[in-house]
């Protein structure tokens, strides 16, 4: 199917691009979520004519992301667990942990955007995870998990 695109899309194109995906990713997420349009015609010319507000507001959310990704960069997040003597958790550490200690800390920030590349945290420690707030902002944040002797 040949949609245009309403937004950046990771590994996909960038705003006002025509591209051919499988039916089912346009149908089921990219028209569904405002991200794309089928590429007909119409739809072309009327992308054009709004090109330019579009523009406008897909700047303003990256420049809204960096002003947070550079307040993000210098908090560290201290969560602490029940632990084994070891330093080993009793359960885990995960996204959703993270974006919670983030959201009581006045980020909004989703459990989707916390990205964990070795999985949950199941030991006590120093850990680097990455946040990523827009296709382009990413920033690595310093997460600190304490051990609680039960």
């Amino acid at each position: 199917m040949q949609i245009i695109l309403l937004d950046k899309v990771v590994n996909l194109g960038a705003l006002g691009d025509v591209v051919k995906v499988k039916d089912g990713y346009a149908r089921n997420f990219l028209i569904p979520t405002g991200r794309a349009r089928r590429a007909t015609q119409s739809a072309i010319a009327e992308f054009e004519a709004r090109r330019a507000e579009l523009e406008k507001v897909a700047a303003a959310k990256l420049a809204e992301a960096q002003a947070l990704g550079e307040k993000l960069a210098a908090a560290t997040i201290k969560l602490s667990q029940k632990a084994g003597v070891d330093g080993r958790l009793f359960g885990s550490v995960t996204n959703h942990d993270v974006a919670d200690e983030l959201n009581k800390q006045g980020f909004k920030v989703s459990k989707a955007q916390v990205r964990m590349p070795n999985g949950p945290l199941k030991n006590v420690g120093d850990y680097t995870v990455s946040v990523n707030l827009h296709t382009d902002v990413n920033v690595d944040l310093a997460v600190t998990v304490l051990g609680e002797t039960a």
